[in-house]
């Protein structure tokens, strides 16, 4: 099939599809004009690229990854125990971002805590500070 039905079928924009092939992970055949023609196990590829992608994964672990995986109906599924470390590498990462994410949201919570507590309420001082205000709502990054 070519690849504006290709892309109606699995959802995925005709330029994200060309950059899928770029990095390695979708190889459709070339007609002899140049046009790519996609078969019907591109599509199981797209599932799973699209999965894998919704788990974290970048398209260079991906890459790495599609070799190891099969077709087993619906989805893209593993078939050696040899992609552990990578998905345990990449679970590792995920759980290093999320904590970061969970500090960054820690420290938010206590600076709104702070300024909550300490009723700011004077305009002068947040103009002073580089804070200006536009009408009843402040605007962050006015003049320093």
């Amino acid at each position: 099939m070519r690849m504006g039905e290709f892309s109606r079928r699995t959802g995925v924009s005709q330029r994200l599809l060309r950059y899928y092939e770029e990095q390695g992970l979708l190889s459709p055949a070339r007609r002899p004009s140049g046009y790519r023609e996609y078969e019907e196990a591109d599509v199981v590829t797209v599932r799973g690229v699209r999965m894998l992608l919704a788990a974290g994964l970048n398209t260079a672990v991906i890459a790495e990854l599609l070799p190891c995986m099969v077709d087993e109906g619906r989805i893209l599924e593993p078939a050696c125990s040899s992609m552990l470390p990578d998905l345990h590498r990449e679970r590792a990462r995920i759980d290093e971002a999320a904590a970061a994410l969970l500090a960054a949201r820690d420290r938010l919570d206590a600076l709104i805590e702070l300024t909550a507590q300490e009723g700011v309420t004077d305009e002068e001082a947040c103009a002073a500070a580089g804070r200006v205000t536009s009408g009843d709502h402040p605007v962050v990054g006015g003049p320093r």
